[in-house]
């Protein structure tokens, strides 16, 4: 609108021209005041796409780097979780030497393509947890097992173990392995008895010799008989 100083009826023509190159003016001022305002808004949205294109591929990149590494890769549903329970188990896991997150479906789909975890792909649907181990390969479903025994809660979808795939049930039974050290010792322990007898021995005879003593001789082995001979008989002279 026109400001009254500029009405058209209480001023000359000159006045009249001013108004229109003033009521331009401002109207050419507000479009491109709403064009700057857009070009801004759509530069702000294009630097968020952006940041969040590059957030998606830093996170892809973690994935693949944990992946390069690890034995076995062990998918959850953990759904009905607490925080504090949650918490708890990632502690378990930590101290097991296992890495566990979460991570978007689509996000770990990308970052196992062509990879020896690949497989993992048919099982990534709904809530979805990753626990990671580049040391004991079945230290994840062993401590997960565990966890979901105390608290009733969670389930297994799949896991790839030394680049073999497992469904669930096969996750369950890989969690019932020993962990590494646990066979090791039983390892040694089969052996030890043996060892031990034998180094008894070495030091019996080893004392023995210090003071002096014999040492019992090993009895002689029976001569063995000898075989009778044979009977001899004569020869009956040709005619």
């Amino acid at each position: 609108m026109i400001p009254p100083r500029y009405n058209i009826k209480n001023c000359p023509r000159s006045c009249e021209h001013d108004g229109d190159i003033l009521w331009s003016t401002m109207h050419n001022s507000e479009d491109d005041l709403r064009t700057s305002s857009r070009k801004e808004n759509e530069k702000s949205m294009s630097e968020v796409v952006r940041a969040a294109h590059v957030d998606k591929q830093a996170i892809i990149d973690e994935i693949k780097a944990k992946l390069e590494t690890a034995q076995s890769a062990v998918v959850i549903d953990y759904a009905g979780l607490t925080v504090e329970e949650a918490n708890q188990m990632r502690k378990d896991l930590r101290a097991a030497n296992v890495d566990y997150k979460i991570y978007k479906n689509t996000l770990m789909k990308r970052a196992i393509e062509g990879t020896d975890f690949a497989e993992l792909e048919q099982v990534l649907e709904g809530p979805s947890a990753f626990a990671m181990s580049d040391e004991d390969a079945t230290a994840p479903a062993r401590v997960l097992a565990k966890a979901m025994k105390d608290l009733d809660k969670m389930s297994f979808k799949g896991a790839v173990v030394e680049g073999s795939f497992y469904d669930a049930a096969g996750v369950e039974a890989l969690s019932k392995i020993p962990g590494r050290d646990t066979l090791i010792a039983k390892f040694m322990g089969s052996i030890q008895s043996p060892v031990s007898k034998f180094v008894r021995t070495l030091a019996a005879i080893a004392e023995a010799k210090a003071e002096g003593k014999e040492m019992p001789e090993a009895p002689a082995e029976a001569p063995a008989e000898e075989a009778p001979a044979a009977e001899a008989t004569e020869e009956t002279p040709a005619e």
